[in-house]
């Protein structure tokens, strides 16, 4: 998931991306050679996960130019393998000059974005997105968290930092059906590494 702004979908394409892209490739290139005046090589897309824009997770919509978005016509033909087809108009109409977005409104965008996210068929998912998106929308997702996680949540990204997160349905909170270790009960089992537990039971295994 990515925000249909420059600098994230080139950070996007970036990390998540293929190798170099070459001229004749089965699969389109996820970035043009130069894209956004970058200077960098074009990037395949073979072997990539599917990238998807979502304007729902953009930073602070108005005033400023740099959170201002080009045409998604433009953007097909720079990232011709990112998927725009939630985009419903071609030019930004979310951005004005002379207003900016309210702190209130962002969250509102991040916490229908986390609801969205429940709908999605895939378990894992990478967001790339913006500091202040992030700040607003996390803050408040974590107010209904423990201190330390809240606090955790709450912290200020740094340029292309990478968190993970696991987001948990409460209404699964110490079901017996859960079969994953972090839907709010204690995981069965040893309390320890991984790799040290599975020797353990193997030992103990070999005994019987």
């Amino acid at each position: 998931i990515v925000s249909p702004l420059l600098r994230t979908m080139q950070t996007a394409v970036g990390v998540f991306g293929g190798g170099n892209y070459t001229d004749g490739a089965s699969a389109s290139p996820l970035m043009v050679e130069g894209a956004g005046n970058s200077g960098r090589q074009p990037i395949s897309s073979l072997n990539c996960p599917p990238f998807l824009a979502v304007e729902a997770c953009r930073e602070h919509l108005g005033v400023h130019p740099c959170d201002k978005r080009s045409s998604i016509t433009k953007y097909r033909t720079l990232f011709p393998a990112i998927d725009f087809s939630l985009i419903k108009n071609d030019e930004d109409v979310l951005w004005g000059p002379d207003v900016i977005e309210t702190d209130e409104s962002v969250v509102a965008r991040g916490m229908n974005l986390f609801d969205w996210l429940w709908t999605r068929e895939e378990k894992e998912i990478a967001i790339v997105t913006h500091c202040g998106f992030l700040y607003h929308t996390l803050n408040t997702y974590g107010k209904g968290c423990h201190p330390t996680v809240a606090e955790e949540l709450g912290k200020v990204f740094a340029n292309c930092e990478l968190r993970s997160m696991v987001l948990v349905d409460r209404s699964k909170l110490g079901s017996d059906t859960s079969r994953y270790n972090f839907a709010g009960k204690i995981p069965a089992g040893l309390d320890m590494p991984s790799d040290v537990a599975d020797k353990k039971q193997a030992e103990e295994a070999s005994k019987n």
